[in-house]
């Protein structure tokens, strides 16, 4: 299983998350979010990293020319689209470089299927996060009801999203789906907005004995 660590606005700690071995770290570059990481990392820092984590550009319905040249700006790897783009973008994005599509999920949510089949062709990943009422992208510590996907064919590799904590590891680990591909954690391992509690990933990774 693979672990997805979002808002990360430190260079320290996306070295410290490359030490841990964790699979992907995610940079919002939606400037309405508190973990905006365009003030806090510049280009030149990112770009000249050289781990093995895969760096995500996480984006809310931005342009094609934006995305892209954020792509080069920063060397990103993957980028996550989490607002309400349509497939042809995801298509001509993934000319370029891999996607990952978020949907936001409801307990009263429709058909799951239905809601991706559009995406199926255009892109690499699914991610599935929490709906809100306030319409918050992400970050919200809020969780839905995992058992909305487990009837679900999906066929793509998926993150789970949406309030993960240290203490979900039991859930995490009981839940099963062919195409469940990694978790996506964010606010519940903050000690602030942006600002990871190393310890707690740690601690988590342990717990999924992910070595």
């Amino acid at each position: 299983m693979n672990i997805k660590v979002c808002g990360i606005t430190q260079l320290k700690q996306l070295q410290q998350l490359d030490g841990l071995n964790i699979d992907f770290a995610g940079f919002i570059f939606y400037k309405n979010s508190p973990r905006y990481v365009g003030n806090k990392i510049s280009k030149k820092e990112l770009k000249s990293t050289d781990f093995d984590i895969k760096k995500v550009g996480v984006f809310v319905n931005a342009g094609y020319d934006e995305i892209l040249q954020t792509v080069e700006d920063y060397d990103l790897d993957i980028v996550q689209l989490h607002g309400e783009e349509e497939p042809l973008l995801c298509e001509q994005l993934s000319e370029d470089i891999e996607v990952i599509k978020a949907f936001k999920i409801s307990d009263s949510a429709t058909n799951i299927d239905d809601l991706i089949i559009d995406y199926d062709e255009v892109c690499d990943y699914y991610l599935f996060d929490t709906s809100t009422a306030d319409g918050n992208f992400g970050g919200t510590g809020e969780k839905f009801d995992w058992n909305i996907l487990s009837k679900a064919k999906i066929e793509k590799p998926f993150f789970l999203s949406g309030g993960i904590s240290v203490d979900d590891v039991t859930k995490i680990k009981a839940f099963k789906h062919l195409d469940f591909y990694g978790v996506d954690i964010n606010s519940r391992f903050e000690k602030e907005p942006g600002i990871k509690d190393m310890s707690l990933i740690l601690q988590f990774k342990q717990g999924l004995k992910i070595k």
